[in-house]
């Protein structure tokens, strides 16, 4: 008995590629649509929701229970598979709780960003789990603010380390200064990587953009990147910070000012704890954390 195993693109996800990949190149190469895939589903006695069909086929979840483990079963026959050939790339169950399969001490942005609700519903509009696949190794970023105490750039130079397999992208959010417009800050890859897509919110001030490299990283290989935010949004800035979900290995950030308009005084902080800081006379002020734990690490200044 001869079983369809679809396009070529099937039969080589079903070798090399990972659960979604092979299901998503199954589907394609039937030429279903997820109504029509549910629609069947539901004619044998299977009930899943065209969502959970999306999030199986983008990767953001993967079937556990047994009653999808079932529908798996039943979505290889509709898909004219080999029996199994989807079920044996789920591999064993996943250990299953808070923080499962990220670095030690990982946080969630609810614990980090304060508008963390809406940066999860515009991560969702990607449809990527980039941001948790990879942490940063070190980070040195450079920020300028001008003569009228605004920040029209930045820049970021970032050695970036996976530590889950398939990693192709670093997503970039930027928490704009309360009072600027969101529509008038872009980010600008420099090195290693481009501007994929870029969604905004603009009552949290945030922006979202996905930084996409030229190769696929396996666990615990870096990749160095380079990107500029730049900002003519004009909004004055007392402060500047970074929020880290996972342990990073080293990160500094220095700010310099422009010499027509200094502080009086500059802190730095991480979380509640604040120290002074001199300023060089070039105008600028760093911190340098390393190793660097999960939390929110910054500088502030008071312009009076």
């Amino acid at each position: 008995m001869n079983i369809h195993t679809g396009s070529p693109t099937t039969a080589t996800a079903l070798r090399t590629g990972s659960f979604a990949e092979a299901f998503r190149a199954a589907v394609a190469a039937r030429g279903l649509s997820l109504d029509s895939l549910q629609r069947r589903l539901s004619e044998r006695g299977v009930r899943v929701g065209i969502a959970t069909l999306s999030c199986w086929q983008n990767g953001r979840r993967r079937p556990e229970r047994p009653s999808s483990l079932r529908a798996v079963s039943v979505l290889e026959d509709i898909l004219g598979l080999p029996s199994d050939s989807l079920l044996v790339l789920l591999g064993p169950p996943r250990p299953r709780g808070h923080g499962v399969g990220l670095p030690a001490g990982s946080r969630e942005y609810r614990h980090i960003l304060p508008t963390w609700a809406a940066l999860t519903d515009l991560l969702a509009s990607l449809g990527t789990v980039a941001d948790t696949k990879l942490h940063i190794a070190a980070q040195h970023e450079q920020v300028w603010i001008d003569g009228q105490g605004c920040s029209p750039r930045r820049e970021n130079f970032q050695i970036l380390r996976a530590h889950q397999d398939g990693v192709d992208r670093y997503v970039a959010i930027v928490d704009a200064d309360p009072g600027a417009d969101i529509d008038r800050i872009e980010v600008e890859a420099l090195e290693n990587c481009r501007v994929g897509r870029v969604r905004r919110d603009a009552e949290a001030g945030l922006l979202v953009a996905e930084l996409l490299f030229d190769l696929t990283l396996r666990p615990d290989q870096t990749h160095l990147i380079r990107y500029a935010v730049t900002d003519r949004a004009a909004v004055e800035c007392r402060d500047f910070h970074r929020g880290f979900r996972f342990p990073a290995g080293q990160y500094a950030l220095q700010v310099r000012f422009d010499a027509a308009r200094l502080p009086v005084a500059c802190f730095a902080y991480r979380g509640a704890v604040e120290q002074e800081l001199p300023m060089t006379g070039h105008h600028a002020v760093h911190i340098n954390v390393d190793p660097v734990p999960p939390g929110i690490v910054g500088i502030r200044w008071d312009w009076h």
